[in-house]
């Protein structure tokens, strides 16, 4: 089994800073591409960041510079450190990591979501 372990969600007031961490563990032999993807009501689930094993990361058009993705390899973790919260930002995030299983076969897995309001 995979287990996606997220954490860092919580309220934040309109302008301020949150910091998401995203682990991947369990029957793998690697990870690949990760991401966060996030999802409000009424809204479809949007891509936010990614980031391969490279650290080379792509963002949403809507980031502008004001998130930024980060990788730590021998963890199997990614972070998301969000700047300069809106309103707009408020969603639940979620973390997708791309692995390769013991057994050879490659998958895709999610995480349960964590939960940013950002009040006005």
């Amino acid at each position: 089994q995979v287990q996606i372990a997220e954490s860092g969600g919580g309220h934040v007031q309109a302008g301020g800073s949150l910091t998401l961490s995203c682990v991947v563990a369990g029957s793998i032999s690697g990870v690949h591409a990760m991401g966060w993807h996030r999802m409000a009501p009424g809204r479809q689930r949007e891509l936010v960041a990614a980031i391969d094993r490279l650290g080379i990361a792509d963002y949403a058009h809507f980031v502008s510079g004001r998130f930024i993705i980060s990788r730590d390899n021998t963890k199997n973790a990614i972070y998301l450190q969000m700047n300069s919260l809106q309103p707009e930002d408020e969603a639940e995030y979620l973390c997708n990591a791309a692995v390769r299983h013991l057994s050879g076969v490659p998958g895709a897995h999610w995480g349960q979501g964590t939960q940013v309001p950002v009040s006005a």
